[in-house]
């Protein structure tokens, strides 16, 4: 275990492993740096590349520093790329790459990027949450609902059959650990606000994001997560996109394929 120290003040904890240029893998709701498939794709991805597999703030072993500014996290991300050796490569997985794509667009030093599924709505006619939707779950976690806050994100915020919810309550061990980070939710809340309305994505704030980008997304995924990673890799001026079953993630996670292609991607001259 390694840590880092961001420009507030907070400590950013992280597990580093491998040899080659720097990845740094940025988590989306409910994950962090133990997350089973999390270790394992660092393990994968470790073959290639010197990967920085981290707590985002208010996670793990990671500190936090209240009030919640997406601003920090950006710097978190920021300080992890300093201690890589200032420059690396970036995974963001859902929330995780909202925040990955922010922090290209504020000049964090990224060379490549990686969007997998960002989970924006921007077509009118696919599920959006609730127009409260930061609001409410905000409202939950300080009322200390931990339980209904979960099941609020994942019912109106993820789209989860209310089913669903109700299995994970059966296991206690993934339902622990869903209570242990709720309160990060409006963190992951805040990074998708105004980007869930349902409204094009506008291309004049990504017109500097201009490093190769591979935009990820599962062909068996839901259209709400299709129809957001091809019009992100429509405006963003130097992105591609890779559609293929296996890469969604809405379920459990293909870390090979995504492995797989990561390392092509990244290795590549383009």
């Amino acid at each position: 275990m390694n840590s880092v120290i961001s420009k507030d003040g907070t400590r950013i904890v992280y597990d580093k492993i491998g040899e080659g240029p720097a990845l740094i893998l940025v988590a989306g709701a409910f994950s962090y740096r133990k997350f089973p498939q999390q270790v394992q794709l660092a393990n994968l991805l470790s073959k290639h590349f010197t990967v920085y597999n981290y707590d985002r703030r208010g996670r793990g072993d990671s500190g936090d520093s209240l009030p919640y500014d997406i601003a920090r996290e950006i710097e978190d991300l920021q300080a992890l790329v300093e201690e890589a050796g200032g420059v690396a490569y970036v995974w963001g997985l859902s929330s995780g790459a909202a925040l990955a794509l922010l922090a290209t667009e504020k000049g964090v030093n990224i060379t490549k990027l990686v969007l997998h599924e960002p989970p924006f709505v921007v077509k009118a006619a696919d599920p959006k949450p609730p127009k409260d939707f930061l609001k409410h779950t905000t409202d939950l976690i300080v009322a200390e609902n931990r339980a209904e806050a979960v099941k609020y994100f994942m019912t109106k915020g993820m789209g989860a059959p209310s089913f669903v919810v109700g299995m994970m309550r059966m296991m206690p061990g993934v339902w622990s650990r869903l209570l242990d980070i709720a309160h990060t939710l409006p963190y992951d809340a805040a990074l998708l606000d105004g980007y869930m309305d349902g409204k094009p994505l506008p291309s004049e704030q990504w017109k500097n994001v201009k490093i190769p980008t591979l935009v990820m997304e599962g062909t068996e995924s839901p259209t709400s997560l299709r129809h957001s990673a091809q019009e992100l890799a429509g405006v963003l001026p130097n992105a591609q996109l890779i559609s293929k079953k296996g890469l969604g993630h809405t379920k459990k996670l293909n870390i090979k394929m995504i492995s797989a292609e990561l390392t092509a991607f990244l290795q590549s001259n383009s």
